[in-house]
């Protein structure tokens, strides 16, 4: 056996470095024959690749698929890239969108509290809703102008659809304004058209009942409630809302103001009614039930012409 193996060693190693030696002088040969310059090698050369090439497409085949395929690749990463910068784009987009309807209700309430009319002998200051109390027993808002824009406790203050509350505390830069909806709101008002005067009281609901009517029968779900101005509290003729029946037959407003977005408020100067700093300004002195008043004190007597001083 190992001898028949060294005998088939003695006939292929002499093939291999024959067919070797042939291929490098081949190919040796279509070196120099491809760069020599002649017109007869030029022709030849022009017939061997009319010759010859045609017939080797299929030898290019996978070198062409290899090219194919490293430049679809190329398309794909860059397909990829392109639809990574539009995610991108289109997350800005969106983001730009939320900030343009953002802006554009802030413009929505701005053009309300322009076209909201009042008397044009109130003139007012507009402010920023800054807080929420967001506490259950208290309905408030905190505004970021103050006394050093003017405010004063007991104006009202009004978004662009109706009445929204009253100012109670005043800092030097911010006010707190106590909502309708709050239990210590209650303001004097008139259902029109019937001209009843009630009382909207707040309960800490979305809906403040409506009471002491002073004719229940005269008024109907659907009807306006301003405020009526009774006792110098609060202007006449605001906008409270409309009137509406709960399903247990009691009376609530059904409020203009959007309490859900309050984010701009308008303030109204009122100087009409008198502002006490102190509680004993509204006590009368004892001194005017006690003290018996004064007689009126004798005339002056007339001092004597000349003539009758001469007469005299």
């Amino acid at each position: 056996m190992a001898r028949t193996h060294s005998q088939e060693d003695d006939y292929v190693t002499p093939i291999k470095r024959l067919v070797s030696a042939v291929l490098v002088l081949v190919m040796v040969a279509i070196f120099v024959i491809w760069r020599i310059d002649s017109p007869r090698v030029e022709r030849f050369r022009a017939q061997m690749i009319d010759r010859f090439v045609p017939s080797f497409e299929w030898a290019m085949a996978p070198v062409t698929g290899m090219v194919n395929l490293v430049r679809d690749f190329r398309s794909y990463q860059a397909l990829y890239e392109q639809n990574q910068e539009l995610r991108r784009e289109l997350q800005q987009m969106k983001s730009w969108r939320e900030a343009a309807l953002q802006l554009e209700q802030e413009n929505a309430r701005l053009l309300d509290l322009n076209k909201l009319r009042l008397d044009p002998k109130l003139t007012h200051v507009s402010g920023i809703v800054i807080a929420d109390s967001g506490s259950p027993f208290r309905q408030s808002v905190l505004l970021n102008v103050g006394k050093r824009d003017g405010i004063q406790d007991g104006w009202a203050a009004m978004d662009g659809l109706g009445l929204v509350g009253r100012i109670s505390g005043v800092g030097e830069k911010t006010s707190r304004v106590i909502l309708l909806t709050d239990t210590y709101s209650q303001i004097p008002v008139v259902i029109q058209p019937s001209g009843q005067r009630a009382f909207v009281i707040g309960d800490n609901t979305a809906a403040p009942p409506v009471d002491f009517i002073e004719d229940p029968d005269q008024v109907r779900a659907g009807d306006r409630i301003v405020t009526s101005g009774d006792g110098g509290i609060l202007p006449a003729g605001l906008i409270v809302g409309q009137l509406a029946v709960d399903p247990n037959g009691r009376l609530r407003t059904r409020l203009s103001a959007d309490y859900e977005r309050l984010e701009f408020l308008r303030v109204l100067r009122d100087y009409g009614t008198v502002r006490i700093d102190d509680t004993g300004d509204l006590i009368i002195p004892e001194t005017l039930f006690t003290t018996p008043p004064a007689p009126p004190a004798p005339p002056p007597e007339a001092a004597p012409t000349p003539q009758e001083a001469s007469d005299g």
